[in-house]
């Protein structure tokens, strides 16, 4: 049997998506510095993904209602997956990782909530009955060590059990996050699900803070960003169009390329390009240690995705259907 060449100058497939995929983790990564200049003028967490989603929502509207080209009932019949998208990956996930950092350190919710791709790992094994390749498992391995360099968790830190709940319930929704948009869906285009899953999580969240669930405030004081002293709305621009907007979007057409589980353990690389923007923006050097954090990640990509190239057991897609 003949097999197909690749095009001169062209990315194979699997290539492409990574390279989206990296994409995605960088712009989702500049979010941390852009809240943290906005948290630190008197805005809550709450109102910040409020205002993050709802406003990212309004300007994908357009570009969304172009992409369905008038099938409106393309969004009718997938209401599930974008209400489901919406409650689990924008707002859930949010949700539990503020419960989660108001009893613990940010840096240990955000390890608990990235112990995502591990249990998605656990449960397909538990689904599918197939062991995953011994690549997988030790990439799994090499990706949570990364983690917990990169996050650089030294010195002594109090571990609350109801905080490590809340943060093991974000991490669930992550994994959820990646169940979903890995989905081939033919009938509901990536921007049409980022865009009604932005209103669904926006909405839930302003809905959380209007009801005193959460607290919720804005400010219009300038904020200091880069070095350098500027308005308000230029860190919100920010979250809106390249952590909300870009990032979103791109994720999901990375996850629909690469699977739930390969585009999982890439978004790894997320916390190190948040530590990189931190550095640059707020001046927030970052350790050697974290840098090598960044290799074990990086390792622990590329050996799942080798095993996933091998034909070792496969995606999420082909073997779980995680919601109606």
């Amino acid at each position: 049997m003949a097999h197909a060449r690749a095009t001169p100058g062209r990315l194979r497939p699997g290539a492409a998506g990574i390279l989206v995929a990296l994409a995605s983790s960088s712009v989702f990564g500049l979010s941390g510095s852009f809240a943290k200049s906005l948290l630190e003028t008197g805005w809550t967490s709450t109102g910040a993904v409020a205002v993050r989603m709802l406003g990212a929502a309004l300007v994908l509207a357009i570009p969304a209602a172009v992409a369905l080209h008038g099938r409106w009932s393309q969004v009718w019949t997938n209401w599930r997956t974008i209400v489901v998208f919406g409650f689990i990956g924008v707002a859930g996930c949010q949700f539990f990782y503020f419960n989660a950092v108001e009893r613990l350190s940010v840096g240990v919710a955000l390890l608990l909530e990235f112990l995502a791709p591990v249990l998605m790992v656990l449960w397909l094994w538990a689904v599918t009955r197939r062991r995953p390749g011994l690549r997988t498992v030790l990439g799994a391995v090499a990706a949570v060590a990364g983690l917990v360099l990169v996050l650089d968790l030294g010195g002594s830190i109090r571990v609350d059990p109801v905080g490590v709940l809340w943060g093991l319930a974000a991490a669930v929704c992550l994994a959820g996050y990646f169940f979903i948009t890995a989905k081939q869906n033919d009938s509901l285009p990536p921007l049409v699900l980022a865009t009604g899953g932005m209103f669904v999580g926006g909405a839930t969240m302003a809905v959380l803070g209007l009801a005193g669930v959460l607290p919720m405030a804005v400010s219009t004081a300038d904020v200091e960003l880069g070095g350098w002293q500027t308005a308000w709305w230029v860190p919100v621009a920010g979250l809106v169009l390249f952590s909300t907007v870009l990032a979103y979007v791109t994720g999901i057409i990375a996850a629909r390329s690469l699977g739930s589980r390969v585009a999982s353990f890439v978004s790894l690389t997320e916390v190190l390009f948040a530590v990189l923007w931190a550095w640059l923006l707020l001046a927030e050097l970052p350790r050697p240690v974290q840098l090598a954090g960044g290799v074990l990640i990086v390792a622990g990509v590329v050996l799942v995705r080798s095993d996933e190239t091998a034909g070792l057991p496969g995606e999420a897609t082909a073997d779980v259907e995680p919601y109606a």
